[in-house]
């Protein structure tokens, strides 16, 4: 699959090239590639300094105690969503922290801490080749959780000078809840279906 996207991006761009020459506007691409270039450092580098501040937030609220008081709140649901993990599993502490970082919409935070819930979750794993339910359900949720602060869109918006940079945030919240329950709700229907079958959910 990713092979095929790099053809694909490999033939708009000799498509483009081609469709310049033709033209005699082979000096257009040539800005074009500038201006992209310097375009993306400049986006890069102001979202360095919005994740950097919404990872001082979190690091704040986990040095107050905030995520360990999240913790305990949402242990209940997480015994609903991850009965094979035990209550005080490190797992439970890495997939909490990721799905903070996804609400705040901080995906490329959040994908430390899930590359920790995964290795952990790992441990437990009785079939080291097969993707254990407590896997797929967190992988499920990592994919469609809920925004509510989306501020990586927020700040490129803002970036971009958007007239309202935040007008996307109940759209994000509301189109997020909706993949978030219908994950959570397919996740717990094929768990159901497997485990009856004596199958695996992955």
């Amino acid at each position: 699959m990713i092979a095929l996207v790099n053809y694909v991006w490999l033939a708009l761009i000799l498509l483009g090239i081609g469709t310049a020459a033709v033209r005699g506007d082979i000096n257009v691409v040539t800005t074009a590639a500038l201006e992209g270039a310097q375009t993306a450092v400049k986006t890069a580098l102001n979202l360095v300094a919005i994740i950097a501040f919404w990872l001082g937030v979190m690091k704040i609220a986990e040095k107050a105690g905030l995520i360990t008081a999240l913790a305990h709140l949402v242990k209940p649901l997480m015994g609903f969503l991850f009965p094979s993990l035990p209550r005080d599993h490190p797992a439970v502490g890495a997939i909490i922290m990721n799905l903070s970082a996804n609400i705040l919409g901080l995906g490329n935070a959040a994908t430390p801490m899930g590359l920790i819930a995964m290795k952990e979750m790992q441990r437990l794993n009785p079939r080291p080749d097969t993707a254990s339910e407590a896997m797929c359900t967190f992988l499920a949720l990592n994919t469609a959780c809920i925004t509510l602060i989306p501020s990586t869109i927020v700040g490129i918006r803002a970036i971009y000078q958007s007239s309202d940079p935040a007008g996307v945030v109940g759209p994000t919240i509301f189109a997020t809840s909706c993949g978030m329950a219908a994950a959570v709700i397919a996740d717990f229907i094929f768990r159901r279906l497997y485990n009856r079958k004596g199958g695996r959910l992955c």
